[in-house]
């Protein structure tokens, strides 16, 4: 039996903080939040919500003096939390919490430190860790699951220290990826005889911690090839992520789909994820697939008790 992994990663504008400009989309993510609660919903599908610990705070004066990076890289975020506000939002993950989809909740760090960058430090690195793990548990809150910004995976050490069970991990390489015509090999495999993005099996590294890796980015195919595609009214990516869900029913592993809220700010997006997400619930219904988190999914690794979901939840 397999199962179908969602992990989201909820950044607002965290995730564009050190790059010189953010998209304007970014002004309107919370929209892109609540759309993706309500398809989740819409199919009944739980996910793991990797959350900037920032988000979780009613207001802050901007200095975060007790971090390494300090005011310099905090000042954005002075001031209250507000409806339109880019850097608090403590009531969208109350929203998220209070689902009854029962999602997970885990850390994205505390403001988005990309760690594998140079200058990033094991004393930035814990900083992050630390302080997005303290924020959470001061909103009841428990944070053991771990999703890298920008999936820049270093410093694992330090989530072991900081009792993280599990992160999401690179995905498998590709067939394509070392031949030398890969942009247009690439392009071939997203069509509908294309092969299936890769069924992944979580294991445990050298620190303890559950690596489940990811299988395919939901928004991985855009720009010119995405815009003939939809001419031709066809979704390459909707075909591939259904291939995918097909591939994990029956098989021992998992497949296992991210994205972030902010890639629904257009119709195509929502459309997209609802195809997507209707097929999930659809082979669920169906067969034997299960949907879990990267939580539940850790905690059937390491063999503890609680960790299977029923393949087909309740209507009621």
């Amino acid at each position: 039996m397999g199962d179908v992994v969602v992990s989201i990663d909820a950044e607002l504008a965290w995730g564009y903080h050190d790059l010189p400009t953010a998209p304007d989309r970014i002004d309107h993510a919370r929209e892109g939040w609540h759309a993706t609660l309500s398809l989740l919903a819409k199919h009944d599908v739980p996910a793991t919500w990797g959350i900037v610990g920032h988000l979780l705070l009613d207001e802050c004066d901007g200095s975060h003096e007790d971090h390494p990076l300090g005011p310099s890289w905090f000042s954005c975020s002075a001031g209250r939390a507000t409806v339109d506000d880019d850097w608090h939002a403590p009531k969208l993950v109350e929203a998220v919490r209070s689902s009854e989809q029962d999602h997970e909740l885990a850390s994205h760090s505390f403001s988005h430190v990309v760690m594998d960058v140079d200058g990033v430090t094991r004393a930035v690195a814990d900083a992050e860790i630390e302080k997005s793990i303290a924020t959470a548990e001061r909103r009841g809150l428990d944070f053991e699951s771990f999703i890298f910004p920008r999936n820049g995976i270093a410093h694992r050490d330090v989530l072991a220290d900081r009792a993280v069970r599990c992160y999401r991990g690179w995905p498998p390489d590709r067939w394509y990826d070392e031949s030398l015509a890969r942009p247009l090999v690439k392009l071939a495999d997203w069509s509908r005889l294309g092969t299936a993005p890769p069924i992944v099996t979580p294991t445990v590294d050298e620190h303890g911690l559950v690596n489940v890796p990811a299988s395919l980015y939901l928004f991985s195919f855009e720009g010119p090839a995405r815009r003939v595609a939809r001419l031709l009214g066809r979704s390459p990516i909707v075909s591939a992520a259904k291939r995918g869900i097909d591939e994990a029913v029956g098989a021992d592993g998992v497949f296992h789909l991210w994205f972030h809220p902010h890639n629904l700010l257009q119709p195509d997006g929502v459309e997209r994820l609802d195809a997507v997400l209707e097929h999930v619930a659809r082979r669920r219904e169906e067969t034997d697939l299960t949907v879990r988190t990267m939580g539940e999914v850790a905690a059937g690794v390491l063999g503890e008790r609680g960790a299977e979901r029923s393949a087909h939840p309740p209507t009621d």
